[in-house]
C-alpha cells in the first residue's frame, strides 16, 4: 500500500479517537465562570434552578402563548419503576442528567432520550424504613466533567460525566442514625454543598461542603446546637443554644436542610432553608420556651468557609412542621420606591415571605393560602402574631395549613416580565394534639403529637374526606403588590413544580396525570395532555440545534401520594421522563390494566382490642408508605388486596424482612410477632370492608356517596370551629 494511502488509513482511527476524547473531556464542562453566566445560555439548564438565582424562568420563546396548543410528546424514557419521581434534570450541551428512585442517575441524549449510561449507587433497600416521604431524589449537580448525587443512605458520589463510572464517594452523615438525602447538591466555586433529611426520626441537621475534585470535606455548618457539655462548634451555635431549653440534643433537635438552597455571587452569600424540630411540639422539645434557632429559618453563610452571616427565622419555636426548606427565589424588585435585593419564599406556614437578602431584614409576610395559626406578622419585629392556643399544648386544635403546608417542596417560578411568582399552592388542615410525654421509639417519627387509630377504612369515605380538607391550585402571586394576581383550581392538592418562560407561558404537571400550559399573564389554559400518571416534579426547557424542548419527570408518589390513599387511575404506574416539542407526535404505550382483585382471607378470631391495636400499629409503622387504613395511592401494594400467598408469608415479610431487597424492610426489632399478627388481622377486616364497598349496587353507592359527602362536610365544619377533641 502506498505510504500516502497508509497514512490516510491510519489517520481515520486516530482522528476518531481524538474526537471521542475531546467529547469525553468536554462532558459536563461547567466551571465557576460558566455557572455565573448561566443566564447567557438559555439553550442549557446548567444549575438546579437554571441559574444561581433559582428563578426557574427561561428566556426561550420558540414555544409561546401563540403556538402552545401545538405541543406534543417527542420522546419518553422509562425508568423501570412505578414510584415517585421528583428530580430537576440538568442539560449541558445536548446531554441530560437526572435521577430516579433509589438515587439512580441517568444520562440521556437530550435530542432523542437515548440512554447514554446509568449509574446505580446500590442504596440498601431497607433504607426505605428511614425515609419520611418515598425513596425519591431531586436531582444532580454537574461540574468540570463530573456528575454529583446525594444518595438516600447519606453518601455524596462523584460520577464521570462521560462514562458513568465512580470517581469518588464520601459518607456525609452518621449512618448509624436515620439520616437520609433526597435533595440535590449545589456547586459553588469548586465546592459541592449537600444537606440531609431525617428530623422526624431524631437527628441533628447540618450542611457540608466537599472539594469537587477530591471529595475532601472543607466545612460543616450545624443548624441546631448540640449537647452544651461537649462545647459548641462556633459562636453561632453558642448563640443558638441560648434559645433552647431542656435536653433537646437527646433527640437531635432536627433542623435538617433537606431541599432548598440558593447562592448570590455578587454578595457571596449562600442561603440555607432550615427544617422543622424534633419533636414537632415546642413544649416537649424545649419545655421552658425559646425560639429554637435555627429551626424554620433562612440562614446566610459564606460558601468558602461555612461561616454564619445572618439569619431570619420564619416561624420562631415552630410547632406544626412549618419548615423553611421550601424553594427560595432571589430577585431584584421595586420595593416601595426603591430597588431591593430580595429573597422570596412561600414556606409551609402559609405566609409569602420577602426578606432583604443582603441583611436578612424582614420586609413582608402576607397569607397566600388560608391561615389560622397566626393573624399576621408584626412589621416592626418581623415575628408572627400567633393565635392563642394554636400550639395545641392544652388540647387538640385544627390548624391551617396542615403539616403538609400551603406549599411543599415542589419548586415555584418567577417571571421578571410579568413580575409574578407562580406557586403550586395547597389549602389544607390538620388536627394536632400534644402527646403526654416524649420518649424515643426506634423506627417511629418523633412528632410529639398523639397517634390514634387510623380513619375508617372506607375508600369512598376517605377520598371524599381528603377532597374536603385539602385542595390545590396554581397561584400567581404579585410580590410587589403583596397579593394574588390569579389562580387556577386543581382537582387535587399534590401537584408538580412550575416552569416560567419568556414565551408568556407557565407549565406544570398535575396530580390528575396531566401536563398543562397556561398564559403567564392571565392563567388561561392553552394546552394539556394526559400522561398516564401523576406529576410532582418541575418541568425544564432547553434547546438543541435550534429546537426548543420541554421535559418533565412523571411519577406518582412522595409523602402525600403514598400516605393519603389518593389513587391514580387503573394501570397508571409507569414512571417516565417525558419530553415535548411543537409538532411532537409520539404516543405513549397503552396502560396495563390491573388484574382481578383477590378474595380477602377468612376473618380471624382476633378480638376487637387486638384489631384496634393493629390499627394503631399500622398507623405508626405502615401508613407512611402504604397509605392510611391500608388504602394505597397506587404506587405500593394496597394491603387490603393482598393475594393469599402474601398473607401466608405476612410474618416473614413484616417481621423477618423477607422482601427487604425489594424495599420492604423488616420490623422485627420494634414489632413482636403478636404485633405483626394484630396488624394482619386489622388489614383482613379492612379487606372485607373493601369487598363490601366494591360489591355495592350502583344505586346504593350513589346514596352512600351523598351520605358521605354530608357527613364529611359536617366533620370539616365541626373541626374547623376548633371544637374537635382529636
Amino acid at each position: 500500500m502506498p505510504y500516502h494511502r497508509l497514512r490516510h488509513w491510519l489517520a481515520v482511527p486516530i482522528l476518531l479517537a481524538v474526537v471521542l476524547a475531546s467529547m469525553f473531556s468536554q462532558a459536563a464542562d461547567i466551571d465557576h465562570q460558566r455557572a455565573l453566566a448561566a443566564e447567557q445560555e438559555p439553550q442549557n439548564w446548567l444549575l438546579h434552578g437554571r441559574t444561581y438565582a433559582e428563578q426557574r424562568h427561561s428566556p426561550l420563546r420558540q414555544i409561546n402563548d401563540g403556538n402552545a396548543e401545538q405541543l406534543g410528546l417527542d420522546w419518553f424514557f422509562d425508568t423501570n419503576t412505578n414510584r415517585g419521581l421528583e428530580a430537576t434534570p440538568i442539560v449541558v450541551d445536548g446531554v441530560m442528567y437526572l435521577t430516579g428512585t433509589w438515587s439512580v442517575v441517568y444520562a440521556l441524549d437530550a435530542r432523542s432520550g437515548e440512554l447514554l449510561w446509568e449509574y446505580d449507587p446500590q442504596v440498601p433497600r431497607e433504607m426505605a424504613r428511614k425515609v419520611c416521604c418515598d425513596v425519591v431524589n431531586r436531582g444532580v449537580a454537574v461540574w468540570q466533567g463530573k456528575v454529583y448525587v446525594g444518595t438516600l443512605d447519606g453518601r455524596l458520589v462523584a460520577i464521570d460525566a462521560a462514562t458513568g463510572e465512580t470517581v469518588w464517594q464520601v459518607v456525609t452523615v452518621d449512618q448509624s442514625l436515620p439520616y437520609t438525602i433526597t435533595g440535590a447538591p449545589r456547586v459553588v466555586k469548586d465546592k459541592i454543598i449537600i444537606g440531609n433529611g431525617g428530623a422526624e426520626y431524631g437527628v441533628r441537621g447540618h450542611v457540608s461542603a466537599y472539594d469537587a475534585a477530591s471529595g475532601e470535606r472543607i466545612w460543616r455548618f450545624y443548624t441546631v446546637p448540640g449537647n452544651p457539655d461537649e462545647g459548641f462548634e462556633n459562636e453561632a451555635m453558642a448563640k443558638a443554644a441560648e434559645t433552647w431549653t431542656g435536653e433537646w440534643w437527646k433527640l437531635g433537635g432536627g433542623g435538617t436542610v433537606w431541599d432548598s438552597m440558593a447562592y448570590d455571587p455578587e454578595l457571596d452569600l449562600f442561603y440555607l432553608g432550615v427544617g422543622n424540630g424534633s419533636p414537632w411540639s415546642r413544649h416537649l422539645r424545649s419545655p421552658q420556651g425559646g425560639d429554637n434557632l435555627y429551626l424554620s429559618s433562612i440562614v446566610a453563610i459564606r460558601p468558602d468557609t461555612g461561616e454564619y452571616v445572618w439569619h431570619y427565622q420564619v416561624v420562631p419555636a415552630e410547632s406544626w412542621d412549618y419548615t423553611a426548606t421550601q424553594h427560595m427565589i432571589l430577585a431584584d424588585i421595586d420595593w416601595q420606591g426603591e430597588t431591593r435585593k430580595v429573597l422570596m419564599q412561600a414556606p409551609k406556614s402559609g405566609f409569602f415571605m420577602i426578606i432583604d437578602r443582603e441583611t436578612g431584614e424582614f420586609l413582608s409576610a402576607e397569607p397566600y393560602v388560608e391561615v389560622n395559626w397566626a393573624t399576621h406578622y408584626d412589621p416592626e419585629t418581623g415575628r408572627p402574631v400567633e393565635v392563642e392556643g394554636m400550639d395545641y399544648e392544652h388540647g387538640s386544635k385544627s390548624v391551617k395549613p396542615s403539616g403538609g403546608g400551603g406549599h411543599n417542596w415542589q419548586p415555584m417560578a418567577y417571571n421578571p416580565d410579568t413580575g409574578l411568582v407562580y406557586i403550586p399552592a395547597m389549602e389544607s388542615m390538620m388536627v394536632y394534639e400534644q402527646a403526654e410525654k416524649m420518649q424515643y421509639e426506634p423506627g417511629l417519627r418523633h412528632l410529639g403529637i398523639k397517634r390514634g387509630e387510623g380513619p375508617p377504612g372506607n375508600e369512598l369515605f376517605l377520598n371524599i374526606l381528603i377532597d374536603k380538607v385539602s385542595s390545590g391550585h396554581l397561584l400567581a402571586w404579585d410580590p410587589v403588590q403583596q397579593k394574588e394576581a390569579w389562580r387556577v383550581p386543581l382537582r387535587h392538592s399534590w401537584n408538580g413544580g412550575v416552569l416560567s418562560t419568556a414565551g408568556n407561558l407557565v407549565l406544570q404537571g398535575t396530580a390528575d396525570r396531566r401536563m398543562v400550559a397556561y398564559r403567564a399573564d392571565t392563567g388561561k389554559q392553552l394546552w394539556d395532555m394526559d400522561v398516564q400518571t401523576g406529576i410532582m416534579a418541575p418541568p425544564i426547557t432547553y434547546s438543541v440545534d435550534g429546537e426548543q424542548y420541554v421535559t418533565v419527570l412523571a411519577g406518582w408518589g412522595g409523602g402525600f401520594g403514598l400516605m393519603t390513599g389518593v389513587k391514580q387511575p387503573p394501570g397508571a404506574k409507569r414512571s417516565r421522563v417525558l419530553t415535548f416539542k411543537l409538532g411532537g407526535a409520539m404516543q405513549l404505550p397503552p396502560t396495563i390494566e390491573a388484574g382481578p382483585i383477590p378474595e380477602p382471607p377468612a376473618l380471624t378470631d382476633a378480638s376487637d382490642e387486638v384489631i384496634a391495636r393493629g390499627s394503631t400499629l399500622y398507623g405508626s409503622y405502615c401508613s407512611f408508605c402504604h397509605g392510611v387504613a391500608g388504602i394505597s395511592g397506587g404506587t405500593l401494594p394496597d394491603l387490603r388486596r393482598l393475594p393469599e400467598h402474601t398473607h401466608m408469608s405476612f410474618e416473614l415479610i413484616v417481621h423477618k424482612g423477607a422482601f427487604k431487597s425489594l424495599g420492604m424492610p423488616g420490623f422485627g426489632d420494634v414489632l413482636s410477632k403478636q404485633d405483626v399478627a394484630a396488624i394482619q388481622s386489622y388489614l383482613i377486616v379492612e379487606a372485607h370492608k373493601d369487598k363490601v364497598l366494591r360489591e355495592t349496587p350502583p344505586w346504593l353507592l350513589k346514596i352512600k356517596t351523598f351520605f358521605y359527602h354530608l357527613v364529611t362536610s359536617l366533620i370539616v365544619l365541626f373541626v374547623d370551629t376548633g371544637t374537635a377533641t382529636g
